[in-house]
């Protein structure tokens, strides 16, 4: 009878604590919190190390005494309930199914405690002796480590790692995981916030379809991108072969520089990815007005390929952070990341396609409505040039090192090459507008 009575009161406690790591109290929990896990999976077994802060605890209500040290000699029980909630709250998988710990272990350890720098050492402390009951860790600043032992059918399966703790510490919640592979390489993983799922060691299959998927919602919810495949495309009605290898130069060109930035080949210099989103920016500008005056769309190719160099330049960006989940795959998920941009962009050309031609069937609207259409991308890309600009400004303003003047030459001379060759063909556009009727130069180009 006792037995169940204490195991109802400790299912009781685990239920009405499982706030510990999801509602610790806002003004006890510091604007960063740092968590560190080590998984390895060896044999039969998954281990799992985790380090978090004490203060994530706060509502486990530890005992205490003093001016607010954790009373060790009495804090066994809450321990013990405390390493349930996180077995609970990090959930690591085998091919999909949920693994359940079969063995535990944990501990409080003073902040000065330096451990979680390797596995061994991380192993060591955590099953070594306890700290003595009259050692005083205030209960905002030590750790608490747990160890949970998992039982798998091997260990070359495919592992991947929930975090759902503290959901509204959102990204000041970040938590470094190192996954020892059986084969020797340690990959480290930087997580930000509460997490659905990370693959710890994918197949080529699950990297594949990962960074398909990123690839396409990248270029959906790239509003620039976007903005400039409906300058790329607002002369067409239909795909020809003139639009086939606009878009063949567009992708040639973001794939090399996609490929050039995860190989390190670019510079990876602070004030780069704003200076990146400047040329975007005037990229669509550019295309926008050469849409207003007379589009030369035999040579929109080659400028398509130079712009698309920097919207390259762009998607690594965004891609840089999601290839530590890349796995041995990093070609394969480039390859992958780049057939997921190609079929947003296709997404893309499809809707807009069908809706040009059907403006154009109306002769106002096919009249006015690429102007109007051009003056609103202008508008917007202009208010981006802007915002981007001061970013680029502030970001230069605070690099010191050697290196920042000559970089920032062959960005100046790269920038004059761009504008001088955007100058030249519109200077031309220009004097033929003036000596070609407008619908006359068009209808020509399209033929």
């Amino acid at each position: 009878m006792k037995s169940i009575r204490r195991l109802c009161c400790t299912f009781a406690a685990i239920v009405a604590s499982t706030f510990a790591f999801s509602s610790a109290v806002a003004h006890d929990v510091p604007n960063a919190v740092d968590l560190h896990a080590f998984v390895k999976p060896e044999g039969e077994r998954l281990h799992l190390l985790i380090r978090l802060p004490l203060v994530l605890l706060g509502t486990l209500d530890l005992p205490r005494r003093g001016p607010g040290f954790v009373d060790l000699s009495k804090v066994g029980n809450h321990l013990e309930v405390a390493a349930a909630i996180a077995a609970r709250e990090f959930e690591l998988r085998e091919d999909g199914e949920r693994l359940v710990a079969e063995r535990s272990a944990q501990r409080i350890t003073p902040p000065s405690d330096d451990a979680f720098q390797s596995y061994a050492r991380a192993l060591a402390r955590i099953h070594g002796p306890p700290l003595p009951g009259d050692t005083d860790v205030y209960w905002k600043d030590g750790y608490f480590d747990v160890y949970l032992e998992y039982p798998i059918r091997s260990e070359r399966s495919d592992f991947t790692l929930a975090v759902h703790t503290a959901p509204e510490l959102g990204d000041r919640l970040v938590m470094d995981v190192r996954f020892l592979a059986p084969h020797g390489v340690e990959r480290v993983y930087l997580l930000r916030g509460p997490l659905p799922s990370v693959a710890l060691d994918p197949s080529w299959q699950r990297a594949f379809w990962v960074f398909v998927k990123s690839g396409i919602l990248h270029i959906l919810e790239g509003y620039d991108h976007l903005l400039f495949l409906l300058c790329m495309v607002m002369p067409f009605r239909r795909l020809g072969w003139n639009l086939a290898g606009i878009v063949t130069s567009f992708t040639v060109a973001h794939t090399i520089t996609l490929f050039a930035a995860a190989f390190d080949v670019v510079p990876t210099d602070r004030w780069f990815p704003p200076l990146v989103e400047v040329l975007i920016a005037l990229s669509i500008i550019y295309m926008a007005i050469e849409n207003l005056i007379v589009p030369n769309l035999d040579r929109r190719w080659l400028i398509t390929g130079l712009f698309g160099l920097v919207h390259g330049l762009g998607f690594s960006f965004a891609l840089r952070d999601e290839l530590k989940f890349a796995g041995d795959h990093l070609v394969l998920s480039l390859v992958a990341f780049n057939a997921g941009i190609e079929i947003g962009q296709f997404v893309v050309l499809a809707l807009l396609l069908p809706l040009l031609a059907l403006i154009a069937r109306w002769p106002l609207s096919a009249r006015y409505a690429p102007a109007v259409v051009a003056t609103g991308v202008v508008a917007i890309a202009s208010f981006w040039l802007f915002e981007r600009a001061v970013a680029l400004a502030t970001v230069a303003s605070s690099v010191r090192a050697a290196g920042y003047p000559a970089g920032a030459v062959r960005v100046l001379g790269f920038l004059l090459v761009i504008g001088g060759v955007g100058y030249w063909l519109i200077s031309r556009r220009a004097s033929r507008r003036r000596r070609v009727p407008p619908e006359d130069a068009l209808r020509a180009a399209r033929r």
